[in-house]
């Protein structure tokens, strides 16, 4: 017969894959293009994420095809929650607002698809970003005037 302390040694050796301790993952917002062409796809993609574990908030703009999900979620375990369960392919979300890149009409950045205050992310892409970025005689002549003091020169 084991005593109490006995017992309590046993489980202090006992390895940590036995006790199958998991590290739990970091809060964060998701965000992906889903095609949504009706309410209807509306409801069954926010049904779909709505019940996975973890998730804590889930909103659905249709008019834009996004879909952000907050929560202890990864972006592939979510597309594979939309792919099996709501029958709809996802990619993460290509947008990033208007005033993050320098140049935003530029040709590898302007995408006549992407909603309004929206231009392609371009920063993280290494074959468009060289055609967004300012040259150093670009920037020189930007800086030289400015719209808090526009009478003066550099």
């Amino acid at each position: 017969m084991l005593r109490v302390d006995d017992l309590i040694a046993e489980l202090c050796l006992l390895p940590a894959r036995v006790l199958r301790k998991r590290k739990r993952k970091e809060f964060q917002t998701v965000e992906l293009l889903v095609r949504m062409d009706c309410e209807g796809c509306e409801r069954r993609v926010k049904k779909a994420l709505e019940d996975m574990k973890g998730v804590s908030s889930v909103e659905v703009d249709q008019k834009q095809n996004k879909v952000s999900v907050s929560g202890h979620v990864e972006a592939p375990e979510v597309v594979e929650r939309l792919r099996r369960r709501a029958g709809k392919e996802a990619k993460p979300w290509p947008y990033v607002p208007y005033e993050v890149v320098p140049h935003p009409y530029a040709p590898g950045a302007y995408d006549k698809k992407a909603p309004p205050g929206y231009v392609r992310n371009v920063l993280d892409d290494p074959d468009a970003a060289p055609l967004v970025r300012a040259s150093s005689m670009e920037e020189r002549y930007t800086t030289a005037f400015s719209d808090d003091n526009p009478s003066s020169c550099a």
